[in-house]
């Protein structure tokens, strides 16, 4: 990397993550690096490895440098972690634990991981209570001290965006002797950074925004201390070979070269889309808490910055059958699973979680994307107005 400490100006994170912390292929002068591929390192003489890589499993070179870029992003102290998938990342988080702890995690919350923890999760002995955990009285009553060992929040929270409130949540889990961890992926590091107000582990599913091509799919912990539980996250994908690949990690840094630019521009399309659907006949409700009438908006004003995040969801009047309509009627936006790209992309939730989910039917999901938001609106708005004739 290029020297920065010279400056008496501490450079911006936007700065810095726009020239991947200002890594310069050494041989080349190359602006972009190199791709590492090897998977494994000639020893020295004396049998050891003074340059630090032993075989390509536990570390690789291009992973530790798109590393370095998400904890920049992070303020993480102890550094962060890359996965295959923001799952692998999840639950290894709930992997460290041992059989019998407590855990704490949101009633509503990214359908995948909701449905592991009621079933691996258990299956390897964690004892799981989901409630809602915007309710602060309702979480300080889940928790169990001395029992409890993670509490575990999303926030804006998949599909229906409530808001928990970060540093009482921290204070609540701290002060049962627990851990907490934050899903960040919705708010990415643009809008909240979970480790500042007092969590302890902040997990991205990094395939969404900080990505934001829809071409990698990539978790990623990041860690406010270097303890024996962050020891233990770095054992387990290491002992379990759940590191992401160095292609994917290439793609990843890539991506986070525009992160910024990006994610200025979805936040802002989605709260004009949210405050014009808001008005909108055949929408009944508009989730996204940047809008005053959301129930998480102040608290989301408190723990947010640069906008509230590109994701928002609407309930379509007229229930189901309008709102599976409205989704077939789109021509610009895409039909599809994920977010955080540059396409935009719309999804009912309920017909993929299937009938154990708690989204309402009548709900679409939006991921709102880089694409000009006056077209989006027009789409949106035909497609709605021809699914109630």
């Amino acid at each position: 990397m290029t020297d920065r400490s010279s400056h008496d100006r501490p450079f911006s994170k936007r700065s810095l993550a726009a020239q991947a912390m200002g890594l310069v292929e050494p041989v080349t002068k190359a602006v972009v690096p190199p791709i590492h591929v090897a998977t494994t390192y000639l020893r020295d003489p004396d049998n050891g490895y003074s340059s630090g890589f032993v075989y390509g499993r536990p570390d690789n070179a291009t992973v530790r440098e798109a590393e370095d870029v998400v904890a920049m992003l992070e303020d993480a102290p102890a550094g962060a972690l890359l996965f295959g998938s923001g799952m692998a990342a999840a639950t290894a988080v709930f992997r460290a634990l041992d059989p019998g702890d407590h855990v704490v995690a949101p009633a509503v919350m990214y359908w995948a991981l909701r449905q592991w923890l009621l079933t691996e999760g258990r299956r390897a002995g964690l004892e799981v209570t989901l409630v809602e955990t915007s309710d602060l009285d309702a979480l300080r009553a889940a928790v169990r001290p001395g029992a409890t060992k993670l509490v575990w929040i999303e926030t804006p929270a998949n599909p229906l965006w409530t808001i928990t409130d970060i540093a009482a949540a921290a204070e609540i889990a701290h002060a049962a002797g627990a851990r907490l961890a934050v899903d960040s992926t919705c708010a990415s590091p643009y809008h909240t950074r979970p480790l500042a107000l007092g969590a302890d582990v902040v997990m991205h599913a990094a395939t969404k925004i900080l990505n934001g091509h829809s071409d990698v799919v990539a978790g990623v912990l990041a860690g406010r201390e270097n303890d024996a539980f962050w020891q233990r996250l770095a054992t387990i994908r290491k002992g379990e070979g759940g590191i992401l690949g160095p292609f994917e990690a290439y793609l990843l840094m890539r991506g986070m070269r525009t992160f910024h630019l990006r994610a200025a521009a979805q936040a802002a399309s989605a709260m004009a889309l949210a405050e014009r659907l808001s008005a909108h006949p055949n929408v009944a409700a508009v989730l996204y808490p940047g809008l005053p009438g959301h129930p998480g908006h102040d608290v989301a004003r408190r723990q947010m910055e640069n906008g509230f995040g590109y994701m928002l969801s609407i309930r379509v009047a007229g229930g189901e059958r309008a709102a599976i309509a409205t989704a077939a009627g789109v021509a610009l936006w895409t039909r599809a699973t994920s977010l955080g790209g540059v396409e935009s992309l719309i999804e009912h939730r309920a017909s993929i979680e299937g009938p154990d989910t708690p989204c309402p039917p009548d709900l679409l999901r939006l991921s709102v994307g880089c694409e000009d938001v006056e077209d989006l609106h027009a789409d949106l708005d035909r497609a709605l107005r021809a699914a109630h004739g």
